[in-house]
């Protein structure tokens, strides 16, 4: 075991005292074992510490290993200002930054020089899972909260295919999403006290627009007292509080055997006594069960679904439950979700590549009229583009009492400032 103040000390040497961070790219890796033997001799006389032999065996491995196995990717990896990397083959490598998509002047060896990268990032994943052509593509995360999906031939015809999703360390707060223009004081404040009340609310939006993210920041506002189980395929979420149990989904082995769906994880989770259930992201008939969930009492749940619009959000919720083979109309599986759901929170990518708050939605049942209504609390409206292609806009406010007004009082906890009380 690696004393984690050594360390630190071996790091911030490395850094402020060698060349390390100019000659790590253009190195070897036994250059860079012997560069990296030759700085902690350095420090040991510098500073008068002696690094036991088994110690600096184990530190020389872990900062080589950390800046080898990314490969050619490891500057972009290294970019805060880079959100995604998209690898199509060893020779087409994209990148994200703002929102916009570029070919990067990257390039691997061959597709034998990215497999065998792929491979050392699933080392450096700590999971079981693994890719090849019998399991030909796979979902893990890094230790730095970057999740990672890998296609590989047969499926995929131009070679390896992987798609990083990085981590940003920087979104904390909901105030860093106020900064970056995601949402304003009124529609952060609103969604600060639904997590206090205790609403269910799904987060919803295309690919990479922050739902993830937007849920992870505001689940900070749950109570610390509460007890909240997380389920996912690949765990994202990052919840501070102290009472947090995190499930994941698990793939069939190689005889087919062994798989955990997040259904059943669901299901599970029920006996855990949860105050909270959050779902990364709802995919099937595990709707069904979330849904019946909430209408037996354990509300204040939260998930995630992939979705154009609310509309689109709503219907899809309403054909994930009918997959569960269910013998309801449609009519009374809208009426259930209607009832269930409380708000519905559509963030959107913009084309300026701001990633926005588009709606928040009250989502309810019409006892009078029997029929399921999706009433806009906020929307972003857009006043203008300029010619570099910025979007002005702001964000329209609806002050009618909301739907769910009972459960705020209920909990005691006041609705934002503008609203009719």
């Amino acid at each position: 075991m690696i004393d984690n103040v050594l360390k630190s000390k071996v790091h911030q040497f490395l850094i402020h005292k060698t060349e390390f961070i100019k000659v790590k790219d253009r190195m070897t890796d036994d250059q860079l074992r012997i560069f990296v033997d030759n700085a902690i001799t350095e420090m040991c006389e510098d500073q008068k510490v002696e690094v036991p032999t088994e110690e600096r065996i184990g530190l020389i491995k872990e900062i080589v290993s950390g800046v080898t196995n990314l490969g050619p990717i490891r500057r972009v990896m290294e970019d805060d200002t880079v959100s995604e990397i998209m690898i199509n083959g060893y020779d087409r490598v994209y990148i994200q930054q703002a929102g916009k998509i570029s070919l990067a002047d990257i390039k691997f060896d061959s597709n034998n020089h990215l497999s065998h990268t792929i491979q050392k990032l699933l080392g450096m994943s700590g999971t079981s899972r693994r890719v090849d052509e019998s399991s030909p593509y796979v979902d893990f995360s890094l230790p730095d909260g970057s999740r990672i999906n890998v296609i590989v031939p047969p499926c995929s015809v131009k070679g390896p295919i992987v798609t990083i999703r990085k981590f940003s360390a920087t979104i904390n707060t909901v105030d860093d999403l106020i900064k970056l223009k995601m949402f304003d004081q009124k529609s952060a404040a609103l969604l600060r006290t639904a997590m206090k009340a205790k609403l269910n609310i799904v987060f919803c939006g295309a690919t990479g627009t922050g739902k993830t993210t937007t849920l992870n920041v505001f689940s900070r506002h749950i109570p610390e007292h509460e007890r909240i189980v997380t389920i996912e395929d690949t765990p994202e979420l990052r919840l501070l509080q102290e009472h947090v149990v995190t499930l994941q989904s698990k793939d069939a082995n190689i005889e087919g055997r062994g798989a955990i769906s997040i259904r059943d994880l669901f299901i599970n989770s029920l006996r855990m006594r949860p105050d909270r259930i959050i779902i990364g992201e709802v995919r099937s008939d595990e709707m069904l069960d979330l849904i019946q969930s909430i209408s037996s009492g354990h509300s204040g749940s939260l998930a995630i679904v992939h979705a154009d619009s609310p509309q689109d959000c709503f219907d899809r919720m309403v054909s994930m439950t009918l997959m569960s083979g269910i013998q309801l109309s449609t009519p009374e599986i809208q009426k259930q979700i209607a009832r269930a759901i409380d708000l519905i929170v559509y963030i959107e990518l913009y084309s300026d590549g701001v990633r926005r708050l588009a709606n928040i939605t009250d989502l309810y049942y019409d006892n009078e009229k029997k029929e399921p209504v999706l009433r806009d609390i906020l929307t972003f409206e857009q006043d203008s583009i300029s010619e570099e292609g910025k979007i002005s806009g702001h964000w329209k406010f609806d002050p009618a009492r909301p739907s769910f007004y009972k459960k705020y009082e209920k909990k005691n906890v006041k609705l934002p400032e503008g609203f009719q009380q």
